[in-house]
């Protein structure tokens, strides 16, 4: 059998720091890879030709990457290792059992193995698929493209190893968040220069000024959608499950709280790993496009699919098709009748908070529907509501496959949860000790929110996608999420030894 953690020990790796880190000293790493990810972004691969890089946005955004500059690969590589091996472990294909130390560490180093192995068989199809061609078609020219795309790929595994031992959270966390966050602020706030249209504010106060009324609205419009998804992640973020627990020792149980279980269980784990397989497919798909083969999809001149297995899984966005304005316009109202009619129970009557919620988004999608036919906007067909099902029912259906085969692989179902109570003597108030008792209250809970969760979260991500956010409804959700946790996890660690002024804003 292959020994993965000997094979593993033989790459270059980042340890971890002996001591407990400060604020400061985690601060200053994440601060250090962030600039140095923003960097690398804009160095260009030497010997390409930058003009006939194909752009790939939702890639770029999903993977934190940057076609055409050496962190081209991003994020890809780790992710799809990470995906294979969860596969793989989670159908049972490979039966390590990843509650024990031993094959926890085999898991690790066959991820670790197969990232540097991805981002050369990556690099390879990039180039010769003609995604970062080279310059020219001399061999030797080739060979350094692809060592260069390569290499970039293992910078990046090296700086999320730096970021995850000696940072905040993880480097695969921190690139996409970084990655929307740039997108988010430079296409609201980019002034126009030499003619070309800036940002969001700039076409709206410029159709304002020219008298353009409706083209004014519609440049808007993915700043409102930005705003409402920002407003229904933050809400989700806070549903939970709350189970009683306390610390036994041999003097008397003590220390008497409660033991949050989120709703969003597996968090946005999920949502990346099946944006990544989408953001796969339609790299793959437009490549072999590019070669003639078209099973995948056609493209337009822009690159976007307009029939094909792709056009199904991209969500319709302004300005691809004529009724994509009345998509994201009803998509729009749906969020904000919805988040409306909850607000207006959530202090009085909080059980029926959600189902307001839903009977608000009803009303939503029927008053858009109304407002649609008044202004004579395009009809939305069947193939319209086709696409837009098929697209929500991909994130969905895989949203929850991979939540379950997360939970399975990362220590979060009620087994592990159970040994770990044990071992960190916590008991529920009114049970027995006994793990099996423990895992048997919490298999009540953790298999429903882990169902739920990732399909309320596949659901979250494809619906913000319809109101064609800026920086994509799934980059918007991933990056709130991710922030949200940075958050929890730095008043949680060190709330004690952070500057006061962070004290103070933080507010506990």
């Amino acid at each position: 059998m292959l020994n993965w953690v000997g094979l593993a020990s033989k790459i270059p790796t980042v340890e971890k720091s002996a001591l407990k880190l400060t604020f400061r000293e985690k601060a200053k790493w994440t601060l250090i890879i962030l600039v140095s990810f923003f960097l690398l972004g804009s160095i260009t691969i030497w010997g390409i030709n930058p003009e006939a890089v194909a752009q790939f946005e939702f890639l770029e955004i999903v993977f934190g990457s940057r076609f055409g500059s050496i962190i081209t690969l991003g994020i890809g590589p780790i992710v799809t290792a990470s995906i294979i091996l969860q596969l793989l472990v989670g159908s049972k294909i490979i039966g390590w059992d990843l509650g024990n130390e031993e094959d926890k560490k085999k898991f690790a180093a066959a991820q670790k193995i197969l990232t540097v192995v991805f981002c050369f068989i990556t690099a390879v199809a990039y180039v010769f698929a003609g995604a970062v061609p080279p310059a020219s078609g001399d061999p030797f020219l080739i060979i350094i493209v692809i060592l260069e795309l390569a290499a970039g790929g293992l910078i990046i595994m090296f700086m999320d190893e730096v970021v995850s031992k000696w940072g905040f959270g993880s480097g695969v966390s921190l690139f996409i968040a970084a990655g929307v966050s740039k997108t988010i602020f430079l296409r609201i706030f980019s002034p126009p220069i030499r003619g070309v249209g800036g940002g969001a504010i700039a076409a709206f106060i410029s159709g304002l000024d020219q008298g353009l009324i409706g083209q004014a609205f519609t440049s808007v419009l993915p700043l409102i959608a930005t705003l409402i998804v920002f407003v229904i992640v933050v809400y989700a973020q806070d549903i939970r499950v709350e189970i009683p627990m306390s610390f036994a020792m041999p003097f008397g149980k003590f220390a008497a709280r409660r033991w949050p279980l989120k709703f969003l269980y597996t968090s946005n784990i999920p949502v990346i790993l099946i944006a990544a397989v989408i953001a796969n497919m339609q790299v793959i798909g437009r490549v072999l496009y590019q070669r003639g083969i078209n099973f995948l999809g056609v493209y337009d001149a822009n690159g976007r699919p307009i029939s094909g297995l792709m056009y199904f899984l991209t969500a319709p966005s302004l300005g691809q098709t004529p009724s994509a304005l009345t998509i994201v316009i009803i998509t729009i109202l749906a969020a904000i009748t919805a988040l409306v009619f909850s607000l207006i129970v959530f202090k009085k009557w909080k059980r029926y908070t959600r189902r307001m919620f839903l009977l608000g988004a009803v009303i939503g999608i029927a008053i858009g529907t109304i407002l649609a036919i008044s202004f004579n906007l395009p009809v939305i067909t069947s193939m319209d509501a086709i696409r837009v099902l098929i697209y929500m029912s991909v994130f969905v259906i895989g949203s929850m496959i991979f939540s379950l085969f997360w939970v399975n692989t990362s220590g979060m179902d009620a087994k592990s949860v159970a040994d770990q109570f044990k071992a960190s003597s916590i008991v529920i108030p009114g049970f027995r000790r006994d793990p099996r008792t423990i895992e048997g209250i919490l298999n009540k809970y953790i298999p429903a929110l882990t169902v739920m969760g990732g399909a309320f979260i596949g659901f979250l991500a494809a619906f913000a996608d319809l109101t064609s956010a800026i920086g994509t409804g799934t980059g918007i959700l991933l990056t709130v999420m991710i922030i949200y946790q940075l958050y929890e996890q730095i008043s949680a660690q060190h709330y004690e030894d952070m500057p006061p002024f962070l004290r103070k804003f933080i507010g506990e």
